[in-house]
């Protein structure tokens, strides 16, 4: 066991299966105390089973550490706040949320239904709106009553469907890209707290992911979610403190900082819409094309 996360409190959302699981239990193997939550729905986000969580927090204790299941909703407002309510009150403390919960609700745009678009919307951006929103009051509070900063870690959960794009994912997509633009935004907001914020986009195999295309044994290896678990413990720990406002895409044989919208070339506005044309025409022969862009071709 190390020490990197000795005697921090963290909690993991969705951390019951796959990416959230081996966070949890790298956690613990670095000394942190860990709430293990997860409500235990499909990966379509139906029903609930705590069995997983429960899994968890036994390989957790049976290896020396300390953990408790935690079966809120945490896109539910007052199941979010319970979450936060329960770590500091069994810990006596909070120093880490790791927002990690998410769904499926694959379709094309065309044949999405508002259920399914609202439902992915709700998990993935609420779901972590909502526990930050709590912890980050807690933090705040902490830090005014001792009258110093907190070193406190808010790690949020992107995807390379949110950042480049993903066909049949508009709702998946657009929710992790707005987890990306939250995790920005509140770095700049909590920053004079002590708070980091920064996400990671994971490439890894989960049940969430094996179904979407063939991959090969080697492949599969080198998606397993125990290679995305070191960079987000080590954004767990006080180490990192002056790394914030970033997004880290990991695992299957990459660990990159992802870098975000750039201005491109620009002309001077005009009144007519009639001589834009060619303009227009220049700027697009100017600027990059959409595959270097985002990494694939996309209309």
């Amino acid at each position: 066991m190390g020490n990197l996360c000795a005697g921090r409190v963290a909690i993991v959302t969705g951390a019951g299966r796959g990416l959230g699981r081996e966070y949890a239990l790298m956690l613990a193997e670095q000394g942190a105390k860990v709430v293990v939550n997860d409500l235990g729905a499909t990966a379509a986000g139906e029903g609930a089973d705590l069995t997983p969580a429960q899994s968890v927090v036994e390989a957790i204790r049976n290896a020396g550490g300390e953990a408790i299941v935690n079966g809120n909703d945490v896109s539910d407002w007052s199941g979010a706040k319970a979450l936060i309510d329960e770590a500091v009150g069994t810990f006596g403390r909070l120093d880490v949320l790791i927002n990690n919960a998410g769904i499926l609700r694959d379709r094309m745009m065309v044949n999405m239904t508002e259920q399914e678009w609202d439902s992915v919307i709700k998990v993935h951006l609420k779901g972590t709106f909502a526990p930050s929103h709590h912890a980050a009051q807690y933090w705040r509070q902490e830090a005014k009553r001792h009258g110093s900063p907190v070193s406190a870690r808010l790690i949020n959960t992107s995807s390379a469907s949110g950042l480049f794009g993903n066909v049949g994912q508009s709702n998946y997509g657009a929710a992790k890209a707005g987890i990306a633009a939250f995790t920005i935004i509140s770095a700049t907001e909590l920053r004079r707290y002590g708070i980091t914020v920064n996400a990671i986009a994971p490439r890894a195999q989960t049940r969430m992911t094996e179904g979407l295309r063939e991959r090969t044994e080697e492949e599969i290896k080198r998606r397993n979610p125990r290679w995305v678990a070191p960079i987000v413990v080590w954004l767990a720990s006080e180490e990192s403190r002056d790394v914030t406002g970033r997004v880290f895409e990991a695992g299957d044989g990459i660990l990159k900082v992802a870098e975000g919208w750039h201005a491109g070339p620009g002309i001077e506005p005009l009144e007519d819409p009639n001589e834009l044309g060619p303009k227009i025409a220049e700027l697009m022969k100017q600027a990059r094309p959409n595959a270097d862009i985002w990494g694939r071709d996309v209309v």
